[in-house]
């Protein structure tokens, strides 16, 4: 399969310096392909990233922790990841975790080891982690639970977080009292000291909190020198691999451009910049090194946890998706809520991210509807709105404006080339691609990287 990647772009110019005139080369390096979520994630960006990353030589992480779920299949073998990269699985590319990302060292290694005894070979060996990334300890994870049940005693509702420590941890980082692997891997008496202090600041927030610090100290004293041999200066190996022989770099995102801290349906979103804009801050890289942006989104919506939804259907539909589309997330194991396209979000998604082209998944769910609706446009008064409400209230207040097509009653699945289509479903594919604007790159019609269809 021929896969597009964007190529290295030299530029050359010249500075006028009087007699002394130098002459200057201005070489942008390698460019970095980007995979996003367009959606509220779980829209198959692992399929994506998976196909991508057998041709890749860098597959990279840049923000979220282990709240991300991406499900590979290759050779019949299911591979789930949280913080690993999906590009992990080939043998002949690095997998990066960037400085971007917060880190559960548990939950790593739990995961290499748990996916080593699937076939994953030699993990350890291809992994790099950023100095610069932050840790997700044990008793944020604790935190994240007690913050949940405290907003639910006192607002009447949570956020859904995954309870996986992500929020307190980024809250750790922003404050400035986090700890990063920089410091782990440093002077471990002075990394011991500011993590006892770190307990005891969210001990006087949560008086019920408990942790058995020298237990906890004991086991990251373990996990630093597992980690060691794969940690590097996040920013200068990207530089240099940026500024290197011609390499095939990959940037796979976690969560979605609707769970983003800026941009998502705040305040039910992630703690993290899951749009382009992560993939520089994450990184370390300059924007003028971003290739390609591949925005990925199911052929319906889903969503997990709670917040506005204007395309669910609560009904036999969302039921029927949710039954054959086995919206369960990899993460928390709980049912995804389930509804129509929503072509308003997908096209917010794309005026923030600039997507190149979209990969369109898990269009054979599709498969036995009599007919398939498309939300087209949000209606507030009556009156059409042209942008993405920020305010939830608002949001769910929206009415929204459907196209309604033909379902097309065939199996779909067994189809590996645009004319294996049936025509009610090219046509379903081509109005998606003409409302958003931007070319649909790839089909999904099934579980394995076989069942994506390149369309060019």
């Amino acid at each position: 399969m021929s896969l597009s990647w964007s190529s290295k772009d030299h530029k050359t110019t010249h500075q006028s310096a009087g007699a002394g005139q130098k002459r200057l080369r201005n070489d942008t390096g390698n460019k970095v392909t980007v995979v996003l979520g367009a959606q509220w994630g779980d829209e198959g960006k692992g399929k994506v990233v998976d196909l991508l990353a057998t041709e890749a030589d860098i597959v990279c992480r840049c923000q979220g922790g282990n709240n991300a779920g991406h499900t590979v299949v290759v050779d019949g073998k299911e591979y789930d990841f949280h913080l690993l990269p999906s590009g992990i699985i080939n043998s002949k590319s690095v997998s990066l975790i960037g400085n971007g990302v917060v880190i559960h060292l548990p939950g790593l290694f739990e995961e290499g080891d748990k996916n080593e005894k699937k076939g994953l070979k030699g993990w350890e060996k291809r992994l790099i982690v950023s100095d610069r990334a932050h840790l997700v300890f044990d008793f944020h994870q604790v935190v994240d639970g007690l913050q949940e049940t405290e907003r639910q005693a006192q607002e009447g509702k949570n956020i859904g977080t995954t309870k996986k420590g992500i929020g307190p941890a980024y809250s750790s980082k922003a404050s400035r009292t986090g700890l990063r692997v920089c410091d782990l891997l440093g002077d471990f008496k002075d990394f011991s000291t500011r993590f006892k202090n770190l307990v005891h600041q969210y001990q006087s927030m949560y008086p019920s909190l408990t942790a058995d610090v020298e237990e906890q100290l004991k086991k990251l004293k373990e996990y630093a020198e597992r980690l060691r041999p794969m940690v590097r200066d996040g920013v200068y190996y990207m530089y240099e691999a940026l500024h290197g022989a011609p390499k095939k770099i990959l940037v796979e995102g976690a969560n979605a451009a609707l769970l983003d801290i800026d941009f998502g349906t705040y305040p039910f979103v992630t703690s993290s910049n899951c749009t382009v804009g992560g993939a520089c801050t994450g990184l370390g890289i300059p924007p003028m090194n971003i290739g390609d942006v591949f925005g990925v989104s199911k052929a319906y919506t889903t969503r997990v946890g709670i917040g506005a939804f204007p395309t669910e259907q609560l009904n036999a539909v969302g039921e029927l998706l949710q039954t054959r589309g086995h919206e369960v997330g990899v993460t928390t194991g709980r049912k995804r809520r389930c509804g129509w396209l929503d072509l308003v979000i997908v096209r917010y998604a794309h005026m923030i991210n600039g997507f190149t082209a979209i990969a369109l998944t898990k269009l054979d769910i599709l498969d036995v509807l009599d007919e398939i609706k498309v939300g087209v446009a949000y209606k507030l008064n009556g009156k059409r709105i042209p942008h993405f409400p920020a305010n939830m209230d608002v949001l769910h207040k929206v009415e929204v404006e459907y196209e309604t097509f033909p379902g097309w009653k065939t199996d779909t699945s067994a189809a590996r080339k645009w004319n294996d289509l049936p025509a009610k479903a090219q046509n379903y594919i081509r109005f998606i691609e003409n409302h958003i604007g931007v070319p649909i790159k790839w089909v999904g019609v099934g579980k394995s990287r076989e069942c994506m269809i390149q369309m060019f």
